[in-house]
């Protein structure tokens, strides 16, 4: 076996061995692809994203270095109090992330009312000329018109579904950290 598939090995079955790193890293996947995705839709499929969307991605910017931060936290053996804390960031980020999609699902199926800058009318429109001609030019993206559905369920909504997700692995590593640790001492 070479080297490098000695190391791989190695690796992977750390990470085996680690419920923590393992969940973190999990999270780590699910949510860079998640953004990758987003600038799929916005960059290749020319799907620019309303405001609400942009909010949705926040979570995002959180959850990906910080779950990254974990798995080599959790492969450095850190302390379990450490671990505990960065899983619950992750679990109320996530959690935030699924009531901002909730919110936009729901200004997308007309159940509330969104924000004015992205799903009200354009209004007091009493200057002409140039002005007037530049407003026409400008598209806006509304928050409150799904740009793209499957099985009926909009971005937004699978946004909320991911969050939950996250959030349920975040969960279950909470509960992880220090079972790797409790092994060392009990093979002692």
């Amino acid at each position: 076996m070479s080297q490098t598939s000695t190391m791989r090995a190695t690796w992977i079955d750390r990470v085996r061995n680690e419920p923590a790193a393992a969940a973190a890293l999990a999270i780590f996947v699910v949510a860079a692809g998640t953004l990758l995705g987003a600038w799929y839709f916005e960059y290749v499929l020319k799907l620019p994203p309303c405001p609400l969307c942009l909010e949705e991605r926040l979570p995002y910017h959180v959850v990906i270095p910080l779950s990254l931060l974990m798995a080599i936290a959790a492969l450095a053996r850190a302390p379990h109090k450490l671990l505990a804390t960065g899983f619950v960031v992750i679990v109320v980020t996530a959690l935030c992330g699924a009531a901002i999609g909730t919110y936009h699902a729901g200004v997308e199926w007309h159940l509330w009312a969104g924000p004015t800058d992205c799903s009200g009318p354009l209004t007091d429109l009493r200057a002409g000329g140039s002005v007037l001609n530049q407003l026409q030019s400008i598209n806006v993206v509304r928050c409150d018109e799904a740009a793209w559905r499957f099985l009926g369920i909009s971005l937004a909504g699978y946004n909320v579904l991911i969050c939950l997700l996250m959030a349920a692995i975040a969960g279950c590593g909470l509960g992880a950290p220090g079972k790797a640790a409790d092994r060392a001492v009990i093979s002692r």
